[in-house]
């Protein structure tokens, strides 16, 4: 296969597209007028309009892409050794043939080479179709992921009175600067994390 290795630094991208917007009731609990207090790193109040999630300690602690990770990575490696047996008798029936060629009869030769000729296209079909069905199981995967995370963050910010939950990734991401009051990364991967542990119950 042209690259058999799964990118799983695509689904780092698509949990960074997580960008939900969630509607919200005006709570009674704000500041009076002339007045300001400054939240503690990881005490987030219930009336901040925008919020925001480390993608990248999401993933590395979410349970549900470990698993998945594992997942992909036993596919792909299976497929690796797979297509290398096939390539490796293809290359010996080669080389069979390459010494045996010069004591063959002209239409044996051919009616060899022919065989070996469809064989070659056969394995290249192969490696092609291959590397599609693992794609193509890599992007459903990922939609997967990114439905979870995005269902999840629906209900978590509609319940908690936030207007908007935005990812940041870094070197990756268009949040240059947020306060870290406004970080929700541990709470969002602990309630995700148990929605996936009952799930697997």
């Amino acid at each position: 296969m042209n690259r058999t290795n799964l990118k799983l630094s695509t689904l780092a991208t698509a949990v960074a597209l997580v960008s939900v917007m969630a509607s919200c009731q005006n709570k009674e609990n704000t500041p009076a007028a002339g007045t300001t207090t400054k939240p503690e790193a990881g005490s987030v109040k219930n009336n901040e309009p925008i919020v925001y999630v480390n993608s990248d300690s999401l993933l590395t602690k979410y349970e549900y892409f470990k698993d998945l990770k594992v997942k992909l990575d036993t596919k792909s490696k299976a497929a690796q050794t797979d297509l290398g047996s096939k390539q490796q008798a293809f290359q010996r029936e080669v080389a069979e043939y390459q010494q045996q060629q010069n004591t063959l009869p002209a239409d044996q030769r051919a009616a060899t080479e022919q065989r070996l000729a469809r064989k070659q296209q056969e394995l290249q079909s192969y490696q092609q179709n291959a590397g599609a069905a693992l794609q193509d199981e890599q992007a459903k995967e990922q939609e997967k992921l990114y439905n979870k995370i995005a269902d999840y963050l629906k209900i978590y910010a509609k319940d908690k009175g936030f207007k908007m939950v935005l990812t940041y990734q870094k070197g990756n991401s268009a949040i240059l600067y947020a306060d870290p009051a406004l970080d929700v990364t541990s709470e969002v991967i602990v309630g995700l994390n148990e929605g996936y542990k009952a799930d697997k119950k």
